[in-house]
């Protein structure tokens, strides 16, 4: 109740303000044009004394009563037009004072008849405070996070956040929240390897350094924990690395029992990486000429990068002129992948896809060749 009729006093408030211009306009002066007409006669009065003295003579004196004549009638023009324009000034006041009282009368009438004036508040306190099954989950999320934030100690008020933050998608959240957990229980394999987790979602499924320090923690504590170990092979896959990645996903399936998860999931990265790999290598350019061998075999590890990178080159540049080669763009990205050169070769993923079409089915193979090397798609 006192809501309303505070909003009822601001309604009204804001009413007489925008009225007040209105009642307080002020009329133009009645007596003003005749003031002026009265001097202006005077005027007349003291010419024709003039005259009579001989102080002036008579054509001066006709010019100056036409002049004064032509200021008379001026005045008497303009009073006219005031007095039309100011007929009923009363009624102007009438029209403005409805239109003005008729937005909140209008707007109230409409609410009660179409809204829910009858319904009680719900502060965030008393939401906070309902039963959980009457309440969304946005509320529930609120309750937990007030309550950590007075008892930032609730290792299992953390513990609970974190499936409901990974499920919306609040990697960053979900980090939060296993820091807490890790700072408050102490350190566990689990614990890091969820933490990494979170972090190579947060990163759209790169596996970044700080996500591998986590995986790598977790191996110090637990060498056999298979998360830890799926995820450093999955490091391997993206920067190019491909047969360290696929040795420890082939150990890593060894080593766990029918039925486990992460023995399927190491089988399938392992499936799909060789037979991209394979795909790849039965489609690449031919190899290099009798005398490029020759060449290289007495070249220095870096010479012979650097020779590597110059056909890497090449290929780039026949691409840009021939952009819908989806052939050509394989090799490139295998290759950018080899020199262990992930930004360029997600770049020409990129350029890929735009040259061939988004969604079409070549950028989608090459996608998905793509993701097998590790190169995330976003």
């Amino acid at each position: 109740m006192l809501f309303w009729i505070l909003a009822a006093l601001l309604t009204l408030a804001a009413a007489l303000a925008v009225m007040r211009p209105f009642a307080t306009r002020k009329a133009s002066p009645a007596g003003g044009a005749d003031h002026d007409i009265e001097v202006y006669r005077d005027q007349l009065d003291e010419l024709g004394r003039d005259v009579e003295r001989g102080l002036i003579a008579s054509a001066e004196a006709e010019q100056a009563r036409a002049e004064i004549g032509r200021r008379i009638l001026k005045v008497s023009e303009i009073a006219e037009q005031q007095q039309a324009g100011d007929t009923n000034p009363n009624a102007v006041r009438l029209i403005a004072a409805i239109a003005i009282l008729a937005v909140p009368l209008v707007s109230w009438g409409l609410y009660i008849a179409t809204g829910s004036p009858g319904m009680p508040s719900q502060p965030l306190q008393a939401r906070l405070e309902q039963a959980p099954s009457n309440t969304s989950i946005d509320d529930l999320i609120a309750r937990a996070e007030a309550h950590l934030a007075d008892n930032p100690q609730d290792v299992r008020g953390w513990q609970v956040l974190v499936p409901i933050y990974m499920r919306l998608g609040r990697f960053a959240d979900a980090e939060t929240a296993l820091r807490n957990i890790v700072r408050l229980s102490g350190e566990s394999a689990e614990l890091q390897g969820a933490l990494g987790e979170m972090i190579v979602g947060r990163a759209q499924g790169v596996v970044t350094a700080e996500a591998e320090a986590a995986f790598k923690s977790a191996l110090a504590l637990d060498p056999g924990d298979p998360k830890a170990r799926f995820f450093v092979a999955l490091a391997r896959a993206q920067e190019g690395r491909l047969p360290e990645a696929h040795a420890a996903w082939r150990d890593l399936a060894a080593d766990l029992p029918d039925g486990s998860p992460w023995r399927e999931a190491a089988s399938q990265a392992l499936a799909g990486s060789e037979n991209a790999a394979a795909q790849a290598n039965a489609e690449a350019a031919p190899g290099p000429s009798d005398e490029d061998v020759a060449a290289a075999a007495d070249m220095t590890p870096d010479d012979r990068r650097a020779m590597i990178a110059g056909m890497v080159a090449q290929l780039d540049e026949k691409l840009r002129e021939n952009p819908t080669d989806a052939d050509g763009w394989r090799r490139l990205i295998r290759s950018y992948m080899v020199l262990r050169q992930s930004d360029d070769a997600r770049s020409a993923l990129e350029r890929a896809v735009a040259a061939l079409g988004a969604g079409s089915p070549q950028s989608q193979e090459l996608e998905a060749f793509a993701a097998s090397l590790g190169i995330a798609v976003e």
